[in-house]
């Protein structure tokens, strides 16, 4: 329209009403880009909440009572006396030495930072920092697995590229310039590959990390209110592979194994679940459940999470491999796999070590694995 306009005119050719059909096309050009941005802003928020598809032998159903029991392992603990709540026992212990200050001290915490937040007490504190380093060298030496420190405070993309943006802002902490505590380790651990083409003979790729993890709650209501269970903020091992896609489903049996090593080596019984799609991440595509035996509770208790996520991932995040060449000619990169497991979460599995180890003195008897880790000791009375 602007050429035709401007060949009229060099023609002395009337082109007012050229000028202003031109007019309008340039106001409605204006017009419909502003709705086009809003649309695109509109897909995109519906594409980052649609969670990710089921694989064809996940239980169809809406929460953890359509879940699938996989297996069980070791043997319930019997006691000639009434086991009592890991809280209970944590609160009792060190009363009668020293200053009488309890090993577990939920009082002292939220005198400093409010409710659902713990403080650990000399041979309580040393148990997780023993747990911590167990599971790490188990890990990184029986298992393969590559130790990482990684930050804790991370930016929008990658909490976004870990699937937790926008659907799960509620449930984290965001500091005032624009970082997120994390919840979990997975979310820096897997965006180390983030828009990459990764090598193809590198995969897969494994990390594990020990860190503090952060959560709201929000939702949580009521639930868990006392102890260590659901706290504001807890430490976790966290594992995290990268594979091609043919490796997906051996790696996630492999993580699954890892995490049951650590409750086996600690002769902790636990169940291995198999979680139906209404009671997976939005990220999933197969998670597994390993719940631990709490006898104070007289019941399981989820302990771990070890979830596949196909390419949910690495498409947010841009990461990707290349195939080998097919007769001389390069392919085009492809989305890598991940993966993520809690390996364990060292404050729930503190609960299950008070539970499952106490002695009728309230004492409690620590594992055989740890002792080492202890410097010999075998009581924490």
């Amino acid at each position: 329209m602007a050429k035709a306009f401007g060949e009229a005119k060099k023609k002395g050719v009337n082109a007012d009403d050229l000028g202003e059909r031109a007019s309008h096309i340039k106001e409605k050009i204006g017009t419909l880009t502003s709705k086009a941005e809003e649309a695109e802003k509109d897909l995109h928020l519906l594409l980052s909440v649609t969670p990710n598809l089921a694989r064809d032998e996940v239980p169809v159903g809406a929460d953890e009572v359509d879940n699938k029991l996989v297996k069980t392992w070791g043997v319930i603990p019997e006691f000639n006396f009434e086991p009592k709540r890991h809280f209970d026992l944590g609160e009792a212990l060190g009363k009668n030495e020293g200053n009488g200050d309890p090993l577990m001290d939920f009082e002292t915490a939220s005198k400093m930072s409010g409710s659902r937040f713990v403080l650990l007490r000399g041979p309580l504190a040393k148990l997780e920092r023993a747990l911590a380093n167990f599971m790490l060298d188990q890990h990184i030496d029986k298992s393969g697995y590559v130790e990482i420190q990684p930050p804790v405070l991370v930016k929008d993309d990658a909490f976004y590229g870990a699937g937790l943006l926008p659907k799960f802002a509620d449930n984290a902490f965001q500091t005032t310039e624009n970082h997120w505590l994390i919840p979990t380790s997975e979310v820096p651990l897997s965006n180390m590959v983030s828009n990459m083409i990764i090598d193809k003979d590198k995969l897969p790729l494994r990390f594990v990390a020990h860190t503090p993890c952060f959560r709201s709650e929000a939702g949580a209501s009521g639930r868990d209110t006392r102890g260590m269970i659901r706290l504001h903020q807890f430490n976790k091992v966290e594992m995290v592979s990268i594979t091609h896609p043919d490796q997906t489903a051996h790696e996630h049996e492999r993580m699954v194994s890892c995490a049951e090593g650590i409750l086996e080596a600690l002769e902790l019984p636990y169940r291995r679940m198999l979680l139906c799609g209404g009671d997976m991440g939005i990220q999933s595509e197969k998670t597994y459940d390993l719940e631990v035996w709490l006898p104070g509770e007289d019941t399981y208790r989820e302990i771990s999470s070890c979830s596949t996520c196909g390419d949910y991932q690495a498409r947010r995040m841009k990461a990707r491999f290349r195939e080998d060449d097919i007769n001389g000619k390069k392919q085009k990169p492809r989305f890598v796999n991940t993966l993520n497991g809690s390996g364990l979460a060292v404050g729930r599995t503190t609960v299950a070590i008070l539970e499952n180890y106490q002695q009728a003195d309230g004492s409690i008897r620590v594992p055989e694995a740890l002792r080492s880790y202890m410097n010999g000791l075998e009581f924490i009375t």
